[in-house]
């Protein structure tokens, strides 16, 4: 990829700065604080996620990683205010696409992305070392770096643009730089249909070694979006 091919790919108007919360991670990926402590952790791609800054309060080892990190913070917090106020105004429109049990209407659900966003840009303000850019399929850390990698609403949604070669490029890198778990969620695309090759992936995990199962979440906003991928490495 050129300069030029790269400074467009990562334009900002293209990129979607909108995060969960710590407390959605837990949930989704079914974790509790004790999965967490005296591991090395990777989320990637982590978005306007405060899972970072709030694991990392609680003495949690996590480095985040995404596309959207080579952009100054200011820009970036920006860009999540705007991306939040278009997805809410969109979501108010579709709200039958939604579950609202864990929120219960689109004001909170505003509240809750706010203050991921806040907390995000906060910690990386304060502890820039651990938000590193990454374009996937590449990813910029050492073979075994972390012990657990979680990767959530990227993989799999948006099938309609990244295709199966992609997706095994990353699950090749995400195996590299991980020594024991790798988890992703959802399963599902942006219409809420089980990823069309998933059993494809699955097949590519398995002949690497792999030992994979399909867990159902603690968590569903998106409607169908209630299932991850647990890799055991």
């Amino acid at each position: 990829m050129s300069r030029d091919e790269t400074k467009n790919y990562l334009e900002l108007d293209r990129i979607i700065f909108i995060g969960r919360s710590y407390e959605e991670y837990m949930d989704m990926f079914r974790l509790d604080l004790s999965d967490l402590q005296d591991k090395k952790i990777l989320d990637c791609p982590a978005g306007a996620c405060s899972f970072t800054a709030r694991a990392s309060m609680l003495g949690i080892d996590v480095t985040a990683s995404d596309i959207a990190y080579t952009h100054l913070s200011d820009d970036l917090k920006n860009k999540g205010l705007e991306d939040i106020r278009y997805a809410m105004n969109n979501l108010a429109k579709a709200k039958d696409a939604y579950r609202w049990d864990y929120f219960s209407d689109v004001e909170e659900l505003r509240r809750h992305r706010l203050k991921a966003l806040t907390d995000c840009v906060d910690d990386m303000n304060a502890n820039q070392d651990r938000y590193v850019p990454a374009i996937l399929p590449s990813i910029p850390f050492p073979d075994h770096s972390f012990d657990l990698t979680l990767s959530a609403h990227f993989l799999f949604m948006y099938s309609d643009r990244l295709d199966l070669t992609f997706h095994l490029k990353t699950m090749k890198e995400l195996l590299r730089v991980t020594k024991e778990e790798i988890r992703i969620f959802p399963l599902v695309d942006l219409e809420g249909q089980r990823y069309n090759h998933l059993d494809e992936v699955i097949q590519f995990l398995t002949e690497a070694g792999c030992v994979v199962k399909e867990v159902k979440s603690n968590y569903e906003f998106h409607a169908n979006a209630n299932s991850m991928l647990v890799i055991k490495i």
